[in-house]
């Protein structure tokens, strides 16, 4: 069985602990990080979180697909979309490749 992933109230203890500031200030950290991190991927495409990975704006192209139920060939519209890239350095620490450990 998997382990239970970090709730956020987990995760705003954890940094109010860490960086000695009490949970509210902690918080509110956290959602003014997540605020930037929208609007800067927003208005630039792009938002950097230095050793994670960054949030980047990319527009899809309409294309053909097929409908899975029919078989039937569909148009499928353009689109903007929002991927996450991890960082090499956070690949490299959680899941390392071969002979690296």
């Amino acid at each position: 069985m998997a382990a239970a992933r970090m709730t956020q109230a987990q995760l705003i203890r954890h940094l109010a602990e860490r960086c000695e500031v009490n949970n509210k200030v902690s918080r509110g950290f956290l959602e003014e990080l997540a605020k930037t991190a929208l609007q800067e991927t927003k208005k630039n495409g792009v938002f950097v979180l230095p050793g994670i990975g960054r949030l980047v704006k990319s527009n899809r192209k309409a294309r053909l697909g097929r409908n899975p139920a029919t078989g039937e060939t569909i148009k499928i519209p353009a689109k903007t979309v929002v991927k996450f890239r991890v960082a090499k350095a956070a690949k490299d620490s959680i899941a390392p490749g071969k002979g690296k450990k």
